[in-house]
């Protein structure tokens, strides 16, 4: 239950800036997927704060430039499941030393015997082949800083399963796998590689994305948790991961509210 929403479409074919990259600054520079809401937008926000030069990343051309403008960063228009804007990404970032890939999320909770291939297919191309293709393209930049780092924000649900869940989960262990597989093949490499899989994240947009619009069906899922994760908890865990020296890798920073012991056991007032 990790990631913002992926479903609204773009606003613009090619990337845009909301102003130009100033890449003589002398502070890194960080790229954030997903930025145009929850996860996303709480994490540029917060490492602004922490001194990086941040690039929103998202589809909504509008929020994106919203939170650029609010933090001081840069906004780019950018659709992880469309090649051509991935690069055009990083031709619009010259340098770059930490990359947080946040773009993904889940559609439906239908059981395998009603499920739509076609929302596997989304969730399989957000949440791991947009990973895919965004640290591919970065990696150059990465690997050139001499002290790069790429954040994913994995989820619970690719640790363990459950009913409803199939094509989140199945989405998600795919990019645990890729997280893991990086790690791996980028040693010796300055670079480092952690996931970070929030459990409970109560966010304006997920669950009721997931839900197809049906508020209802999105408020039951928090309801009678007293406190289930916020946005701003899953920033703050990034951050902790990003800014320990570059000796320090995170490999794996898994993150629950208290009332949830389990995918499947939450204590709830009523």
């Amino acid at each position: 239950m990790s990631t913002g929403p992926t479903t609204e479409p773009p606003t613009s074919e090619h990337p845009t800036t909301e102003h130009p990259p100033t890449e003589q600054s002398s502070r890194p520079v960080a790229v954030v997927t997903g930025a145009s809401s929850g996860i996303g937008a709480a994490t540029a926000r917060r490492l602004a704060r922490e001194g990086f030069d941040v690039v929103c990343a998202a589809r909504r051309a509008d929020r994106i430039a919203d939170v650029a403008a609010e933090i001081g960063g840069r906004a780019v228009v950018l659709d992880v499941t469309d090649a051509a804007s991935v690069t055009a990404l990083a031709a619009a970032v010259a340098s770059c030393s930490l990359l947080v890939n946040v773009a993904g999320g889940a559609i439906g909770a239908e059981p395998i015997s009603a499920a739509n291939p076609d929302d596997w297919q989304a969730m399989y191309d957000t949440n791991v082949l947009g990973v895919l293709r965004v640290t591919q393209a970065l990696l150059p930049a990465l690997i050139a800083s001499g002290a790069g780092h790429v954040i994913v924000v994995g989820s619970t649900a690719g640790r363990i399963v459950y009913e409803g869940g199939g094509g989140y989960t199945a989405a998600k262990h795919g990019t645990a796998a890729l997280t893991e597989t990086l790690r791996l093949e980028l040693n010796g490499q300055p670079v480092r590689v952690t996931e970070v899989a929030p459990g409970m994240v109560r966010t304006e947009e997920f669950s009721l994305n997931r839900n197809r619009g049906d508020a209802e069906k999105a408020a039951a899922v928090y309801r009678g948790v007293a406190e289930p994760l916020t946005a701003e908890d899953i920033a703050d865990c990034i951050s902790w991961c990003a800014t320990r020296p570059p000796h320090v890798n995170v490999d794996l920073l898994v993150v629950k509210p208290l009332a949830q012991a389990a995918q499947y056991k939450v204590y709830r007032t009523s």
